[in-house]
């Protein structure tokens, strides 16, 4: 009976080890969804859409971009989450995901970590400090020193309570020891609308979503949050020039698929991603929109993710945010 067994369950090792090779050559055999949870338009729906053509050619099967917005990207993110674990549902989402809920609600439906196999942060997002070209904030300098002279009277424009750019404000303000008011929006191009009416004073906003409006003169940038000056607007210094370096802050966008994905199917995608990524046509598309466009693989992607949950939590409890 044991000699049985054993022999047994050698065969059926053998079985295992003979069907692996062929089910990552089979990888992939059906089309491959790439879940956005944002509307169509945005930076991330651009990025999707981008990657898509090359991950096709690449891969041998269709890439299709779905659209699932909703509840702060909650809704797309957590139908990644359920998903079968087999590669062929992937999440295109940025930091509002993978580290801004997760530092600050409750109860989230999944963990960044828990729920998802980490795959690449594809773009950087450069972020920058804007102003009405002709308002009264001409500068960095002057912004302060009307923060100081009236405090809590100047208002800087968010995507909503506890998003980005709220965190963003909370970042400057603490790091610049000034008080600024948030004002919420339901996202960026209504805080650039507001910005534009002079409903606020200033706004931190991505360069995607500002770069056409200060080549048009209608907004004057004042600071670059990340850590060197962007090639756009060469004369626009960082925060970290002007004296506050812990206002230092970047956006970006990353994959992630399902928690316990086969490896093959992992390194497959990754490796097709890292190719499209190399892409002289994709670097175009991202670095007209005002993106970055990088390759960062799983490891520096989860040490990213932590330093901005550890980061973001501090925040939150300096300035009393709190999500339901």
């Amino acid at each position: 009976m044991k000699m049985w067994t054993r022999a047994w369950l050698a065969a059926c090792c053998g079985m295992a080890l003979a069907q692996a090779p062929a089910i990552a050559q089979d990888f992939p055999n059906k089309p491959v969804r790439i879940v956005v949870p944002f509307g169509p338009g945005g930076a991330n729906d651009m990025v999707a859409r981008a990657l898509a053509e090359p991950l096709a050619a690449d891969l041998g099967q269709a890439v299709v971009v779905e659209n699932r917005s909703g509840a702060s990207t909650i809704i797309g993110a957590s139908a990644v989450a359920r998903a079968e674990p087999d590669g062929y549902t992937l999440l295109l989402s940025g930091s509002s995901t993978y580290t801004v809920l997760p530092a600050l609600k409750q109860g989230l439906p999944y963990d960044p970590v828990e729920s998802f196999d980490l795959l690449a942060v594809v773009a950087d997002l450069p972020m920058v400090l804007v102003a009405r070209a002709q308002g009264n904030v001409a500068s960095t300098p002057v912004l302060l020193q009307q923060a100081r002279s009236a405090p809590g009277k100047l208002t800087y424009g968010t995507y909503g309570v506890g998003s980005v750019t709220h965190l963003m404000g909370e970042i400057f303000a603490i790091a610049a020891k000034v008080d600024l008011t948030p004002v919420p929006y339901r996202g960026s191009s209504q805080v650039v609308t507001a910005l534009l009416g002079s409903e606020v004073d200033v706004a931190p906003e991505t360069l995607a979503a500002t770069l056409a409006r200060i080549q048009s003169g209608d907004l004057r940038p004042l600071a670059v949050f990340g850590q060197e000056r962007v090639a756009q607007l060469p004369d626009v210094p960082t925060v970290a020039e002007l004296g506050l370096p812990d206002a230092t802050f970047g956006g970006w966008i990353a994959l992630a698929l399902p928690k316990g994905t086969p490896t093959a199917a992992r390194d497959r995608l990754a490796a097709a991603l890292q190719r499209a990524m190399a892409s002289e046509r994709v670097r175009q598309v991202l670095a007209q929109a005002g993106m970055l466009p990088v390759f960062l693989p799983e490891a520096p992607f989860r040490a990213r993710v932590d330093h901005e949950i550890a980061a973001f939590r501090k925040v939150a409890r300096q300035a009393n945010i709190v999500l339901e």
